[in-house]
């Protein structure tokens, strides 16, 4: 008898984080491991074009995909600004895949240093800001009225920090709750 869809929707979204790492990132040399590896990424690609299995993700890494297309090349800001680092933008992109359903999306800055910046903001004084450069360190500061602070999380491609997570949802929920790194 078939699976219900719901079932397998949440089978798809269980094993979707690792594949789309898989999809990405790997050692394997051989024809086949390359042949698997083209597939996987059509599996995903496929799946983050659907707006029913993947939301408002989809539109988010689509505006961050634009933005680095926009701000590729040394100078975008007119200045001394360098182009955003591919592997910023590719982390930023697993970081959006990652970000666990209920939370909302951020808004997308480049930085002059080829960082991306991922910024959720409920008002002036409400805001947590994360920065993506090009290695795992996520370097993240927050404001919550008169609460400030800073920290840096470490992001393996699939696995959503703890600590910024609770940074984004102290910012975006409805009750004030204070953020503090212990």
């Amino acid at each position: 008898m078939p699976e219900p869809l719901s079932v397998a929707v949440g089978v798809y979204c269980l094993g979707y984080s690792a594949l789309a790492a898989y999809s990405r990132v790997g050692s394997a040399i051989s024809p086949e491991s390359a042949a698997v590896r083209r597939s996987a990424f059509a599996v995903v690609e496929s799946g983050e074009r659907s707006h029913a299995l993947f939301g408002g993700k989809a539109g988010a890494i689509s505006e961050l995909q634009a933005l680095a297309n926009e701000c590729a090349d040394a100078g975008w800001d007119g200045e001394a600004a360098a182009g955003m680092n591919s592997l910023a933008v590719s982390t930023a992109q697993d970081f959006v895949r990652a970000l666990p359903e209920g939370l909302p999306l951020p808004e997308f800055a480049p930085e002059p240093d080829g960082s991306v910046s991922l910024d959720w903001t409920a008002s002036r004084h409400r805001r947590f800001t994360l920065s993506i450069g090009n290695s795992n360190r996520l370097a993240y500061a927050w404001l919550d009225g008169a609460d400030k602070g800073h920290g840096v999380a470490r992001f393996d491609g699939s696995n959503f920090p703890a600590r910024v997570l609770e940074g984004i949802q102290s910012i975006s929920s409805h009750a004030r709750t204070s953020f503090r790194v212990s």
